[in-house]
């Protein structure tokens, strides 16, 4: 597995101190657990943070602190009321730390484009979902209201920022304005982390946008 695009640094960054998403941090330990070089990247960033942290004066904690963060444990757990739980993709196409997740229902979402939602706590302002795609498929062309982290799984993508194989990341935000199109050796699958929404360029992509519910 060659793998050439990686994400951001400060994604990574956020990866090592605790800031992103449950959906942005999956979707960034999918990566990493790829990637040699980010796993390197990574392994800095921690060993940077834990330097700092013996360097840095006592923080004096409230005095009922732990129970605090015991009631938030033993809380009740989130309701997943409306959703129906779906055996997620054959466990050969998932990297580990996707395995034990729960996925919604498969559905389809665009001719040849099909997802699956990971349930997520609802507090959870990103969302997260597998990503199926036919041979050939082409998206349609769009920029974001937020952010899109997309790791491929299997298969490939290509758009205007490059070629998309196994293991590479791509990252979308309002800056970015692409139309991914799918190789045609096979399937692809691949895992995303999304916040805001997909907007369609020109007036046909603003009428279809609605349509597509990612």
């Amino acid at each position: 597995m060659t793998i050439k695009h990686h994400p951001p640094e400060h994604l990574l960054a956020g990866f090592v101190s605790g800031p992103l998403e449950e959906a942005d941090r999956l979707a960034l330990a999918v990566h990493v657990a790829q990637c040699r070089s980010c796993r390197r990247l990574v392994g800095a960033l921690e060993r940077l943070g834990g330097s700092a942290i013996e360097q840095a004066a006592p923080v004096f904690l409230r005095a009922d602190a732990l129970s605090v963060v015991l009631d938030k444990v033993d809380a009740k757990p989130i309701s997943m009321s409306g959703t129906t739980e779906s055996m997620p993709p054959a466990a050969s196409d998932l990297p580990d730390v996707l395995r034990n997740c729960r996925f919604g229902k498969k559905r389809r979402v665009a001719p040849g484009v099909s997802m699956q939602s990971l349930i997520l706590p609802s507090s959870d302002q990103s969302r997260a979902f597998l990503l199926w795609s036919a041979p050939g498929a082409k998206m349609l062309g769009h920029t974001h209201s937020g952010t899109e982290l997309t790791c491929v799984l299997k298969g490939s993508f290509a758009h205007e920022g490059g070629h998309y194989g196994p293991g590479d990341f791509d990252y979308g935000d309002d800056d970015v304005n692409h139309q991914p199109i799918v190789g045609t050796e096979e399937p692809c699958l691949c895992f995303v982390a999304m916040s805001g929404s997909l907007k369609g360029n020109g007036w046909i992509g603003r009428l279809v946008s609605p349509f597509i519910r990612l």
